[in-house]
């Protein structure tokens, strides 16, 4: 007695319904998972005028520190404090190892190698960096910062007339 057709050819359809699955399963699927490290990087400048912003005389600040500092919402306790030191553009980069998701991250000025320009001021010493994959961010795990600036005890006797030329309307003409 002969078996029907399909009944030997139904197994081989199953198989080849259950590899092509397989390998668009393995074709859609993430090349491993994230490990939720990140690279901060940023920038360190000298703001002379004290203006809160880059100005055509603002330098980077070679060999600075900063430090990439994380504290959860909450409570407030510190869980992260890695440190780093600028090249000679005033560019940093520091490697985090896993997510802070549930944390406050800021990378935040310690100490200038300048000493003409290295006066801080509460607030203004830092930038805040997402050390997330769960914010909907595509960075590849690179977080830029903000830049950051270092100011001058006393800012630059012409400094009225540079911010003049940013169109500043209540800007002095003598800081």
């Amino acid at each position: 007695m002969a078996r029907p057709r399909f009944a030997t050819t139904a197994p081989l359809l199953a198989l080849a319904v259950l590899a092509a699955v397989a390998s668009v399963a393995v074709a859609t699927a993430p090349a491993g998972k994230d490990p939720g490290g990140f690279v901060v990087t940023g920038r360190v400048y000298c703001d002379p005028c004290r203006a809160g912003f880059e100005t055509n005389v603002s330098k980077s600040i070679p060999g600075a520190t900063v430090s990439v500092e994380c504290r959860h919402y909450g409570a407030g306790r510190e869980s992260l404090k890695a440190e780093a030191t600028t090249d000679e553009k005033g560019w940093y980069k520091v490697e985090i190892d896993q997510d802070h998701q549930e944390e406050i991250c800021e990378v935040v000025l310690d100490k200038s190698s300048d000493p003409a320009c290295s006066e801080t001021e509460k607030t203004r010493d830092r930038s805040r960096v997402p050390l997330t994959s769960n914010n909907g961010l595509k960075q590849n795990g690179i977080r830029y910062a903000n830049p950051i600036a270092f100011f001058r005890k006393e800012p630059l006797a012409d400094c009225g007339s540079i911010l003049q030329k940013y169109d500043l309307k209540d800007a002095p003409e003598t800081p």
